[in-house]
């Protein structure tokens, strides 16, 4: 049997308890009693996400053979990421159980040009204008760093003064993609829920939402989250207080169905034309 500490996570505050089993518990900000979905004063969706908890590590390869048909992939050069899947892949059961004790509200989709436009009053992204269809503007933003991603939640934040947006952390991630299910989903069903194989990114929302009604949480872009990312993450999951590089999250349009997991867990060196961001939102305090 493993020996593992029981961790409590508050404030992302790290505090060593007792030895039983690795348990991570969150305790994120109170949050508004909305309904289960709400959409704010600039279009943007966002889903609640009530208490729970999930098992991390434990790996369930896809049912069945993944399809073998050849990728549109593009021909630019892609950014190129250092990722623990194969750390993920390897890790035995029973892994570590991640608890949540609090609601939160993620975005439904990741945040588009358009809604970056609006509130930023420019748009980093690559695939725009000439490339894509409509302009873009229901394309997921992308090209950003991290950074960018902060600088768009502080003026998102100073022109909404009932809602406090931010990153999600890995964990609360990880949680809204798995919608309550354990392992990866089977290869059959892949395809229905994540934009991949492409050449170009995909306006959000064209394929199906994972059993809580959250879109695009595998494959379009990466979603960079708040967490510095941990190279021992299966080993030591406590999120590092500091680090070179961030957490990113879901894969994106040029991966394909073997590396389709909500267990990635990658860092990336900036922007990307494949990396944008999907927020958190909660009560004002």
């Amino acid at each position: 049997m493993h020996d593992f500490k029981l961790l409590l996570i508050s404030n992302f505050l790290i505090k060593p308890l007792v030895r039983i089993g690795l348990i991570l518990l969150l305790l994120p900000i109170k949050l508004l009693a909305q309904p289960a979905t709400f959409t704010n004063k600039f279009g943007m969706e966002f889903v609640l996400i009530k208490p729970g908890k999930m098992v991390v590590g434990k790996f369930q390869p896809g049912v069945g053979e993944p399809p073998k048909e050849k990728l549109n992939r593009p021909t630019l050069p892609l950014s190129s990421y250092k990722t623990a899947a194969e750390m993920a892949r390897k890790s035995a059961m029973p892994g570590f159980t991640v608890q949540l004790d609090k609601s939160y509200y993620i975005g439904k989709f990741e945040v588009t040009q358009e809604q970056w436009q609006n509130i930023m009053g420019n748009n980093p992204a690559f695939f725009k204008k000439d490339k894509v269809k409509d302009n873009g503007a229901k394309y997921p933003v992308e090209s950003i760093t991290w950074q960018d991603a902060q600088a768009f939640v502080k003026k998102l934040n100073a022109q909404d003064k009932q809602h406090t947006y931010r990153l999600p952390t890995e964990f609360e991630w990880e949680y809204a993609a798995r919608a309550g299910a354990e392992g990866d989903i089977p290869w059959a069903e892949i395809n229905q829920v994540a934009v991949l194989g492409g050449a170009t990114t995909s306006p959000i929302g064209q394929k199906e939402p994972n059993a809580w009604g959250i879109y695009d949480m595998l494959g379009n872009v990466w979603e960079w989250v708040q967490d510095y990312y941990n190279e021992k993450i299966f080993a030591d999951p406590v999120p590092p207080k500091s680090g070179k590089e961030h957490v990113l999250k879901g894969a994106s349009f040029t991966g394909d169905v073997k590396n389709a997991t909500y267990m990635t867990h990658a860092a990336g060196p900036g922007n990307g034309f494949d990396v944008g961001v999907r927020l958190v939102m909660e009560a004002r305090k």
